[in-house]
């Protein structure tokens, strides 16, 4: 739960509930049945249409993919719209991926039986998948279903016993006409994993959309190439911690504590701050609908649950990390009462006459190869007869006990509600007297709001006096200005006074102002008159601080106009002589 609220999850109020003591899941009105390790990969309601597409092409239910199918998913969706730049290609898909069943020699999967496998011949992304992914079959919980425009975009109802029926699309593969189309982003993928310095991961891959909380398998208004950071709606919370990030990686992949995680992607991927480029072709290749019809793809080829399942480490060949990731320990495939049920062995189911090519569910069967069983010698046995009927019982009864559970809650709930009104009596009690209380300081209200009127007109009166006096004053400073011009002999007309302090210091201080300038005017008048006597030869400077700064010299000036005029002397006697000869 804290993992969860931490991602986000349970930001909105009910948007997922924990099972208490049902040890089969049975889910309320308007929810679904998912597990913990497949909303931490990506996954939320409601789902994404390539998602939709690849359910109903391949006839699976949500709950029988593994955890790192789910993770295989949401790395391809990612990898298409934040480095590619183009939608999720069904296309492209079909040219990397293909399912198998996911089993042991005696254990038979339905809760998580169909594993994404990469196809041997294709140069893909390591995805570093773990060997094991413990108990994930056990943290099954209730999801809101999320109201969709299409019907076609929610989650199924989940039912457990529906069986896995190999089908021809599990082995569907690019056409020519599609393996042209898609050669360029083959090109591309192979750049991103083989260009020097700048190789791309798929632990990077998984690190971008785990970091930036926009989950690629939910049904989003907007690719994520035009994903606009903090402020995007397509988040499911703030970013997260950097330890919890890549304690979260650690937990989904095969990274231990020694490793490091990678902080960011060495190519930067597509979003609002890194557009697409221009006339970047945008490719739409989706799977098929149900409103399209059932296709020849879903045709099943034989019921290969009834026989003895392949290890699956068989499964994947040489794509160890999209096969082995998903091995279960023996343990988790037992009963719990906490857990869904156990997975159906072999030698419980009826006996069939073998399938003439036992060879039609080996990855390298053609898609158009249909195997046909032979004819079953068999005697009428009514129990088996009646078996289909007893299962669909039995799916009818848990949907009713679902139902009838939800109607008990229904009712102690309109039991709480039929208490609430005689707790709101009892609570409006203390509001009535307090009401009562309000309407005795009522008055005392009104007294203060009259009396708030009367200081704020006297307030008023107040303002508008000082703003008189204002006036007055200014009046009076600008007949004492022009007075002020006039020297300081004549007598001034200060215009009835009435002992005003203020304009008693503006005059004195205009009348000592009028001495200093006639003092500097007379000191100006004198150093002029002096200068051409101390310095015949320099202009005498305009301000009247560069002229005093001339006679506050540290030299003696005396001394310099005796040596001055000695030297005028000299010049005279020496051209006195050289005109006698």
């Amino acid at each position: 739960m804290n993992l969860l609220k931490k991602l986000g999850f349970m930001k909105k109020e009910n948007a997922l509930r924990f099972p208490k003591e049902e040890s089969y899941p049975s889910p309320p009105i308007e929810y679904r049945v998912s597990f913990v390790d497949h909303l931490i990969r990506g996954l939320s309601p409601p789902i994404h249409e390539f998602l939709c597409g690849l359910l109903f092409v391949y006839g699976l239910q949500l709950h029988q993919l593994t955890p790192n199918s789910i993770l295989h998913i949401s790395i391809f969706i990612t990898l298409c719209e934040c480095f590619l730049g183009v939608h999720p290609n069904w296309a492209l898909w079909k040219r990397i991926f293909y399912c198998r069943r996911n089993g042991s020699h005696n254990v038979t999967y339905n809760i998580g039986g169909v594993v994404i496998c990469i196809r041997p011949d294709v140069e893909y992304f390591d995805v570093k998948f773990p060997d094991s992914v413990q108990g994930w079959r056990k943290r099954w919980l209730y999801v809101h279903e999320e109201s969709s425009d299409s019907v076609e975009y929610n989650i199924a109802p989940f039912d457990g016993g529906a069986k896995i029926l190999r089908r021809r699309s599990w082995d569907a593969e690019a056409t020519e006409e599609e393996k042209s189309a898609t050669e360029a982003l083959m090109t591309r993928i192979h750049e991103l994993q083989n260009t020097r310095g700048k190789e791309l991961s798929g632990i990077q891959i998984t690190t971008y959309f785990l970091r930036i909380r926009a989950q690629p398998l939910q049904a989003r208004k907007n690719p994520l190439w035009m994903y606009a950071g903090e402020e995007d709606v397509e988040r499911l919370s703030k970013d997260l911690p950097v330890n919890d990030l890549e304690k979260l990686i650690r937990r989904i992949s095969s990274f231990s504590m020694k490793d490091t995680i990678p902080s960011s992607c060495r190519i930067k991927p597509y979003s609002g701050t890194n557009a697409l480029p221009e006339n970047h072709p945008v490719l739409a290749s989706l799977p098929p609908l149900p409103e399209g019809g059932e296709v020849e793809e879903r045709t099943v080829v034989t019921d290969d649950n009834q026989g003895t399942s392949r290890p699956e480490s068989e499964v994947a060949g040489s794509q160890k990390s999209a096969a082995s990731s998903e091995k279960e320990v023996e343990s988790e495939a037992t009963a719990s009462t906490h857990s869904l049920p156990s997975a159906v062995s072999p030698r419980n189911k009826r006996k069939r006459d073998e399938v003439a090519d036992s060879g039609a569910s080996k990855a390298g069967t053609s898609p158009a190869e249909e195997v046909v069983p032979t004819e079953e010698k068999t005697t009428f046995n009514p129990y088996l007869d009646a078996l289909p009927s007893m299962k669909e019982f039995v799916r009818l009864d848990t949907q009713f006990i679902g139902y009838r559970n939800y109607a008990t809650k229904l009712e102690e709930t309109l039991a709480e509600a039929n208490k609430r009104p005689d707790a709101l009596a009892v609570k409006l009690e203390p509001s009535e007297a307090a009401h009562k209380k309000a309407e005795a300081d009522a008055a005392a209200v009104e007294d203060l709001r009259k009396r708030l009127h009367d200081m704020e007109t006297s307030l008023s009166d107040n303002i508008a006096q000082q703003s008189a006096r204002e006036k007055e004053i200014l009046t009076r400073v600008e007949s004492q200005s022009r007075c002020f011009v006039r020297k300081t002999q004549q007598d001034y007309d200060l215009e009835n006074p009435e002992g005003d302090r203020l304009l008693d210091a503006l005059s004195l201080l205009e009348i000592h102002g009028d001495e200093a300038r006639e003092g500097l005017a007379e000191a100006r008048s004198g150093l002029s008159r002096l200068f051409p006597y101390f310095f015949p030869k320099k202009e005498e400077p305009t301000p009247f601080v560069a002229l005093a700064k001339h006679f506050n010299s540290q030299e003696d000036l005396g001394l310099k106009l005796r040596q001055e005029g000695l030297k005028v002397g000299v010049e005279g006697t020496i051209t006195l002589v050289a005109d006698s000869q």
